[in-house]
């Protein structure tokens, strides 16, 4: 009997920690909260044009530099001014210069009075030569001094020249009307030969410069309408190519194509900006011809591997590993792994791993 009221009370100590477990797990189960996402689908390209990506430029931009070497004893400009052609921007010590220059201004004077003195020599043979009173070799000789003395002269006047020339080096203008974008030195730094101090940028004449791979570089041409997308401000407007760069040698296997922009888009765009440009024509690429794209901010990337993670029916996000193709601005094409119509996280406010329910955010 007793055994019998043993195996009882046992047998209803189990059940309630069965159902003590069993309401721990729902609850836990029940506590994990959905992670908000961001979701959306690929894009297709179909292959209607190529797409360019790259950012604007100044049509006209300076390396602002000296000639000479010597510290920087002025700076009149900061980053932003607007300067006029001609404005003195910098100044670069040229005490050792104005040694010089002295030293220049006193070979002249010299050979100035060498020069006086000669001629009246030359002047006075002639006359002797003449009247029979002085021979061949003298006045041979004369001349000779005369002609040395001349050379002399012009020697030293080139001299001060050049001293000028260096002197105004020092002097550091703007080549064009513009403004100044980058300040790369400051005063009391030593400036070399060479050495950007300032960047000057034209006003007004910004263009789009992109970048096309080799297996489009090919279907398009100088003079071609293009339609360019400025990705911050939202403007769209057509530009037209004006240069082809030939060769990627320097530029990573990508071929430079310079867009204009029209005078009436120019206004609230600067330089730096980034932007997308599509040129209307059949492209040879993979990645032209009906493919999938999606943006390069939902790519997850793990050691050697890339991958997304995608959205079930059920909500639920599953890491998918995909092989990824040509980058397009800020679109990746999608080469396999990957359907035209399933859904991917773009966005995560949490962490996600392999079957966490996701809700899409308001």
């Amino acid at each position: 009997m007793k055994s019998l009221i043993s195996t009882a009370l046992l047998t209803v100590v189990i059940g309630m920690t069965s159902c003590s477990s069993k309401e721990k797990n729902e609850a836990v189960t029940d506590d994990t909260k959905p992670v908000p996402v961001v979701i959306a689908t690929p894009s297709g390209n179909s292959g209607s044009g190529i797409l360019l990506s790259g950012k604007l430029e100044s049509e006209n931009t300076a390396n602002i530099s000296t000639r000479v070497m010597g510290y920087i004893s002025s700076i009149r400009v900061k980053v932003g001014d607007r300067v006029q052609k001609g404005a003195l921007l910098a100044t670069i010590s040229s005490k050792d210069i104005q040694a010089k220059k002295a030293q220049a201004v006193a070979m002249i004077a010299a050979a100035e009075a060498a020069y006086k003195n000669a001629a009246k020599d030359y002047n006075r043979f002639q006359t002797l030569h003449k009247q029979q009173s002085a021979s061949d070799k003298e006045l041979e000789n004369v001349t000779l001094q005369y002609t040395a003395a001349k050379s002399n002269l012009e020697a030293a006047r080139q001299g001060l020249k050049e001293v000028n020339a260096m002197l105004s080096y020092t002097n550091i203008t703007a080549p064009f009307s513009g403004v100044i974008t980058q300040k790369l030195a400051d005063e009391g730094s030593m400036a070399n030969p060479g050495m950007p101090l300032l960047i000057l940028e034209q006003n007004g004449l910004l263009r789009l410069s992109a970048t096309v791979s080799e297996s489009d570089i090919n279907q398009i041409n100088v003079g071609e309408v293009a339609q360019v997308d400025i990705k911050s401000t939202g403007k769209s407007f057509q530009g037209k190519i004006t240069e082809l760069s030939p060769s990627s040698q320097a530029t990573g296997g990508q071929y430079v194509v310079k867009i204009t922009i029209p005078a009436n888009q120019q206004k609230e765009l600067l330089s730096g900006m980034y932007a997308n440009a599509t040129v209307a024509g059949k492209s040879t690429g993979s990645s032209q011809s009906g493919s999938i794209q999606v943006p390069v901010a939902s790519i997850v990337n793990r050691d050697q591997l890339t991958g997304l993670y995608v959205v079930s029916d059920k909500n639920k996000a599953s890491l998918r590993w995909v092989r990824l193709g040509k980058v397009s601005g800020d679109q990746v094409e999608v080469l396999s792994g990957l359907n035209a119509n399933e859904r991917f996280v773009l966005q995560a406010d949490g962490k996600l791993y392999n079957g966490v329910t996701v809700v899409a955010k308001n």
